[in-house]
């Protein structure tokens, strides 16, 4: 399941802040929330305002054991911006939260354990990352135009304002929606009171929202999800350019061959509809009429696949914007879910080829906040033919499910011709998944828990993150016990899933690092991306992080010796949509698999896995139409596939920097 970062959590949740009315006098208060995780309580947040002016937040949930833990106390002036600042407790990871925001001699100054600052009061409205309180808004609400420069950096604006009445406990109340531009890929959505207060911030995944008023989060993720919608309408007819009735050919392009797994030079591909017609040298006809790109010096490679991803709002802009024309999505919600890939597929939203899995968990306060939970077989048997009947690809089994039920599931899922993937349950360990039917395991780090994680060992928790880290790096791979488990997946053609990358920023990082998924785009990302992006990993003490990073050098020299035993492994992130693919097919490189390999697992590897081979994975007559056009050539230099040029979906055609700019990326 994807990493929730809280920096970007609270920047959605709380710092879009209250949409105030103009006169809103200090008086004390106290607005009580509730945190709802996929239809679920999973925690609570209050605020406090006192009449002093101070506004002392506490934010707590529990997310599978993760889950920040915050208590905050500021003060803002009369333009709503904040003047002192505390922020203490610990984050989603349970690192330390120490955030501090003074004011002195006109001056402000920040402080936290990942950056430090200052700047003279009137440059900027400083957004705290672990604000639990609310205070962009009301300054946005008030500022000419509605637009605010930012401290450290940035711009912020109102996009977008609605107003609209419901019934809470058979009482009329207006509450107002603010659309805040520039913090990140997209505008932040969230509701307010008459008061400017912070009202709700609701999505099926995740709901902030006034205790008493959680009967109306589906009405409101209605409004949000059509406001959404109609956005991504609006840029998907700006963004997309469909060639001419007579097609479209890229010419003088070197084409990276997936089967042969080398560069062709000096090829022409034409593309009619949604199909490749042609694939020939320099002197294949051009047909007349047809839309003409010139590819001297360019790789023409198949779209990406992106075989673990869990799509939210504008993910598939970025996927398309990254090159990746395929994703396979690992758990979303079910009806969201099926109206997104429809937007899709009929181009009223950018976004890739979907491939689905539906996943299922068992209750507890551990289960996965999105999917089916089944606690008997007749349960476990229903969902699989749910999502079966709905048209998934897959079954993905979560950490909570009872392991008795892990053969229930399998049985059933390939009966009806799907696949299965997924944790491995607690109470089990990968060899038992496999042996139990598992056709594919998610996550390098199970491949490690099945050494050394005992039965008691609780693996629905952040132990399964925790003890790799600790203990990983004294792990024999070259061991016998390794070595037999490895015979087991060659021996069951299992597939695996390492998502490398999701761990990475875990396991090497400090605060104050860069991220390394999004270090090669900083410059490039909108300001409170990049700012967060320095939030550090796992906490670490004293020469911790030293081992921790061994541990994570592990995880490579164990996706190698897989490859070297020909174990199949596709190339999923489970991170930030689209930009994360390119730095996971780097440390495919780095692990040492050669760059055409890593180029062909990523393609028709993953095509393959998903039986869409014969239309999909490779530049040939007869199939899709999904192409990427890139500087330089990834077959030497895997980074390459970063410098996106052009990206053909479906046979439409996209400027990445189009779609780049359109997600506040310069």
């Amino acid at each position: 399941m994807r990493r929730m970062s809280l920096g970007l959590l609270v920047a959605t949740l709380a710092s879009c802040g209250p949409m105030p009315a103009p006169d809103a006098p200090h008086f004390p208060r106290v607005l009580r929330y509730a945190i709802i995780m996929g239809g679920r309580p999973a925690g609570q947040a209050e605020l406090e305002i006192r009449a002093d002016g101070h506004r002392l937040g506490h934010l707590t949930f529990n997310d599978r054991g993760r889950g920040p833990d915050i208590r905050t106390d500021s003060t803002v002036d009369d333009t709503g911006a904040l003047r002192t600042f505390v922020a203490t407790g610990h984050d989603y990871l349970k690192a330390p939260v120490d955030e501090r925001l003074a004011t002195r001699d006109g001056t402000l100054t920040w402080a936290s354990p990942g950056e430090h600052g200052q700047a003279p009061i009137g440059t900027g409205h400083y957004v705290a990352v672990n604000d639990v309180d609310t205070t962009l808004a009301r300054a946005l609400v008030r500022a000419p135009g509605h637009r605010l420069a930012l401290l450290p950096a940035g711009t912020a604006w109102i996009e977008d304002e609605t107003t609209r009445e419901v019934v809470i406990d058979g009482a009329k109340q207006r509450v107002h929606r603010l659309a805040i531009a520039g913090l990140g890929f997209q505008p932040q959505l969230a509701w307010y009171d008459d008061d400017g207060e912070f009202f709700a911030s609701v999505s099926p995944w995740f709901s902030q929202i006034r205790v008493g008023a959680e009967a109306i989060i589906p009405t409101l993720i209605a409004d949000d999800t059509a406001w959404t919608a109609a956005r991504a309408a609006k840029l998907a007819t700006r963004l997309a350019h469909r060639p001419p009735a007579a097609g479209l050919a890229i010419t003088h392009a070197q084409v990276f061959d997936s089967e042969k797994k080398q560069v062709v030079s000096d090829r022409t591909v034409i593309v009619i509809g949604d199909r490749i017609t042609a694939v020939g040298d320099a002197t294949t006809p051009v047909p007349a009429g047809a839309q003409v790109i010139d590819a001297h010096g360019r790789t023409l490679v198949p779209g990406l696949w992106d075989m673990h991803v869990h799509l939210g709002d504008s993910d598939g802009l970025v996927d398309l914007a990254a090159g990746i024309t395929t994703v396979r999505d690992l758990g979303s919600d079910f009806d969201e879910s099926a109206a997104r890939v429809k937007r899709f597929d009929a181009g009223a939203e950018i976004g890739p080829r979907v491939l689905r899995a539906g996943l299922i968990d068992g209750p507890g306060k551990f289960a996965a906040p999105t999917g089916a939970i089944a606690s008997t077989p007749e349960e476990a048997t229903a969902a699989v033919a749910k999502f079966a009947d709905a048209g998934y690809q897959q079954i993905k089994i979560y950490s909570s499910l009872a392991p008795t039920l892990v053969p229930v599931i399998t049985a059933a899922a390939h009966a009806r011709g799907l696949r299965v993937s997924g944790h491995v349950p607690f109470g089990m360990n990968a060899a038992e998944a496999v042996l139990a039917g598992y056709d594919e395991l998610q996550h390098a780090n199970f491949l490690f828990l099945r050494f050394l994680a005992g039965p008691d060992d609780d693996t629905r928790t952040p132990l399964r993150f925790t003890r790799v880290a600790e203990k990983g790096a004294g792990l024999d791979l070259d061991g016998a016990p390794v070595q037999e488990f490895l015979d087991l997946l060659v021996a069951h053609e299992t597939v695996l899933d390492p998502t490398l990358d999701a761990f990475e920023g875990m396991f090497v990082s400090e605060p104050g690092d860069r991220n390394p998924t999004l270090a090669p785009y900083f410059g490039r990302l909108p300001a409170q991306v990049e700012r967060l992006a320095h939030g550090g990993g796992l906490p670490a003490e004293g020469d911790q992080r030293a081992t921790f990073r061994g541990s994570y050098a592990a995880l490579l020299r164990m996706v190698k010796r897989a490859w070297d035993r020909h174990i199949t492994i596709v190339a999923g992130t489970d991170d930030v949509a689209g930009l994360a693919l390119s730095r996971e097919l780097e440390l495919y490189v780095q692990a040492g698999i050669p760059a055409p390999e890593v180029l062909a697992l990523a393609t028709l590897g993953a095509a393959r896995v998903m039986g869409r081979d014969a239309v999909s994975g490779s530049i040939a007559v007869g199939k899709q139409a999904d192409l990427v056009l890139v500087d330089g050539d990834p077959t030497r230099d895997i980074s390459a596939m970063r410098a996106t040029r052009v990206v053909v979906s479906r046979g439409v055609v996209y400027d990445p920097a189009a779609l780049f700019a359109a997600i506040g990326m310069r």
